[in-house]
């Protein structure tokens, strides 16, 4: 009898509370469970312990409102179970998901400038998840797959041009399906870091735009796609392609525990510098000098990928700290500049290994390894890992700058080799 006639009391003080304060209340509420097992009885402490919880919270007395009768909040017994979520409450722009991270968090917003600006709007959240609007990932994605090619061509000067081109078409369709694969994979097994990263808190499953189940399905759809497309290789390339799916579904999990995720991603991003190889009928297990050139070329791409990955992961730095995420550029970030100077000289040396291999002139060397040297170099020199700006600048430019130049250089050599520039002797004597 006692305690109805204290829970009654509590109902009647609880009329004096402003709707405003509700979800104070619920704070304390759970508050005062989890402390002693069970909601506070007694009117006195309850008034006493919800006080003290608004004034903890910050919330102050509003303007006062025209006169008029004031809605009632829920009965106590509804408040005593509720929990104190930002989901309950989600505000216009915000999906529950994503909101309630930060009291100044900004409110998602549509592309207005780019190509995803001019899609229907049911299509926005798909083309988001495969970075349609972010197309630096698929150019470090394709250009293994350009490098390969030409050194394979480098090879076997013999192979027409046009069955190059056609080949490095071939790579470009897939790097941009596999590309959006993966980051479809990626952003499924993140779904639950990423509304704590600013950087990635509005990407469509993050932000509840596409349902895991969706992007389970969709993600299946691109692997379909990209084995159309790796079925228009020799048939040799399948069993060169397939295992690279395995580190593609684990590359997500390397962050969790380890420092070095990004070497994963090494291993995931540079598959390519392998399948240039077998694409132009070269087979790696009975040709010894091409499997030399592979091995050397695919490690050289490690290097890369490490380095301007690490570049990347200075964007977050901060955020990763907070959610736990592990990456490179927190393991070093003291000497980070050290250790991208590490990987330049690594990828550039590796790179010089895989043109000895394949019997490359001058013009591999000079126009390959060395504009590789000088855009390195001076990226390195000058990329602001303190900024984000300049980080995200680099990362997005230096794809083009580095990839670009070992392509030419690349191109060039199989050119000089196809129309006779070296002494045929000379070549035979690389070989």
């Amino acid at each position: 009898m006692r305690n109805k006639r204290q829970l009654s009391l509590i109902d009647v003080s609880m009329r004096f509370i402003k709707p405003y304060q509700l979800r104070s209340l619920r704070c304390f509420s759970r508050k005062s469970v989890a402390r002693n097992g069970r909601a506070l009885t007694h009117p006195d402490a309850f008034l006493l312990e919800y006080s003290s919880c608004t004034r903890r919270l910050g919330y102050r007395e509003p303007p006062p409102s025209a006169p008029g009768p004031q809605p009632l909040p829920p009965p106590l017994s509804k408040l005593s179970t509720a929990r104190y979520s930002t989901a309950s409450t989600p505000s216009p722009g915000i999906s529950p998901k994503g909101q309630g991270q930060s009291s100044g968090m900004s409110q998602y917003v549509p592309p207005q400038t780019g190509i995803i600006a001019f899609l229907p709007p049911s299509w926005v959240p798909y083309a988001e998840l495969v970075r349609l609007d972010k197309p630096a990932g698929t150019y470090y994605l394709f250009f293994p797959c350009v490098f390969s090619t030409l050194l394979a061509a480098t090879m076997d000067p013999s192979v027409s041009f046009l069955h190059v081109l056609s080949t490095t078409g071939l790579f470009m369709a897939g790097a941009l399906i596999m590309r959006g694969a993966g980051c479809a994979i990626n952003d499924l097994w993140d779904r639950n870091l990423d509304p704590h990263v600013q950087r990635t808190k509005f990407r469509p499953i993050a932000r509840g735009a596409i349902s895991p189940r969706k992007a389970v399905i969709f993600t299946g759809t691109q692997l379909l796609a990209g084995l159309g497309i790796l079925l228009q290789f020799p048939y040799q390339c399948l069993w060169y392609g397939i295992p690279s799916l395995l580190l593609v579904a684990t590359y997500p999990l390397a962050k969790r525990v380890t420092y070095y995720p990004q070497a994963v991603l090494g291993l995931t991003f540079s598959w390519g510098a392998i399948m240039g190889f077998p694409a132009l009928g070269i087979d790696l297990i009975s040709n010894p000098d091409a499997l030399k050139a592979a091995a050397a070329l695919y490690s050289s791409c490690v290097s890369w990928t490490v380095l301007y990955d690490m570049i990347y992961a200075h964007m977050d730095i901060k955020d990763d700290v907070a959610a736990g995420i592990k990456s490179i550029a927190l393991r070093h970030e003291h000497n980070t500049k050290a250790v991208l100077s590490g990987l330049a000289v690594a990828q550039v040396g590796l790179l010089a290994a895989a043109g000895v291999a394949v019997g490359a002139g001058p013009v591999f060397f000079i126009g390959t390894c060395g504009s590789a040297a000088l855009t390195l170099g001076v990226m390195i020199q000058r990329v602001q890992l303190k900024s984000t700006q300049s980080c995200w600048w680099w990362f997005k430019n230096g794809c083009l700058l580095t990839g670009g130049g070992i392509s030419l250089g690349m191109l060039l050599e199989y050119l000089a080799q196809a129309f006779g520039v070296y002494d045929k002797s000379e070549v035979d004597s690389r070989n």
